[in-house]
């Protein structure tokens, strides 16, 4: 959609700034929905605990991206911080789904937030769209969290569920808290590294977004990693190669878990997912490989 006007949510996260960069770069009109009243032109305030939406602010858009929410990885998992987990996409899904659907001219289309966490642990089994969901906290957040856009599809608006895997980037997410421990020669593998992690590049990720946005055909869900999961060994290998440090160190089990409560069983747990819908759509990857995918976050 070339010269449209999309609106965002998230847009100081990882992967919103970096849409919102990448729409405006080609000639594109941005509205970022922000938390408090509206400052500037671009702005559009809403409240997703209330699940108030200044629905005025989106009269006229083409399309609507939905990406907020807490981060699943900023704090230890304690029980209040599962609950922000779940409601910071719960509510504010549904109350950008009742905003867009109460425009008389509604968006053509909403691409909300989700995650593979869908899937739960996979294991050594390759899992694409027509996967059910897995067990566990993660995967029961990702249904509700997807249920959550159903004002907008019975209002007709094609809606596409984003399940977006661990993006490759310097600025934030679980690479930024890589980074610097490879370069300081302090990474290495997690647990026993046979764990598979289904891996996006930055820029990949933004291209798919904006691929789901331009392409008709594509509604509900539909997985944004690469084409080509790795192990947590391998991507330990990968980080050691690109910035040549060594990769000695190890995280037993145990003592993640220890740090990070509830939320190591996510890191240790493995998930090979395959963006199957991405690629018969015609999506092609920049940076597909993982040592691509390190070297561009570096860039």
């Amino acid at each position: 959609m070339a010269h449209s006007r999309i609106a965002v949510t998230g847009s100081t996260g990882l992967i919103g700034a970096a849409l919102v960069r990448s729409l405006r770069a080609d000639g594109n009109e941005v509205v970022r929905l922000v938390r408090g009243p509206a400052r500037a032109g671009d702005e559009v305030e809403w409240d997703p605990q209330r699940g108030f939406v200044d629905v005025a602010g989106l009269v006229g858009c083409d399309a609507v991206v939905h990406l907020a929410g807490a981060g699943v990885g900023d704090h230890r998992w304690s029980e209040a911080y599962k609950r922000e987990i779940r409601d910071s996409r719960v509510l504010g899904t549904a109350a950008i789904a009742e905003a867009v659907a109460s425009l008389d001219v509604p968006p053509k289309v909403l691409v909300s937030g989700s995650a593979i966490g869908f899937y739960g642990d996979t294991g050594d089994r390759a899992v694409d769209e027509g996967a059910p969901p897995g067990d566990g906290f993660l995967p029961s957040v990702c249904v509700e969290w997807e249920e959550a856009t159903a004002a907008a599809e019975e209002a007709g608006i094609r809606t596409v569920h984003a399940r977006t895997g661990l993006v490759v980037a310097r600025e934030g997410g679980a690479w930024g808290r890589l980074f610097p421990l490879f370069r300081a020669g302090l990474g290495g593998r997690m647990g026993n590294g046979r764990q598979y992690w289904s891996f996006i590049a930055l820029h990949d990720e933004v291209a798919a977004l904006r691929h789901l946005v331009d392409t008709p055909e594509l509604s509900g869900p539909v997985n944004l990693t690469g084409p080509a999961p790795v192990t947590n060994g391998e991507v330990t290998a990968a980080m050691g190669r690109v910035l040549r440090r060594p990769t000695l160190f190890t995280a037993p089990a145990p003592a993640l878990r220890l740090a990070l409560g509830d939320f190591a069983e996510d890191v240790l747990g493995s998930q090979r997912v395959l963006p199957g819908r991405l690629l018969d759509s015609g999506f092609a990857f920049a940076f597909p490989g993982i040592d691509a995918a390190i070297r561009a976050a570096l860039r």
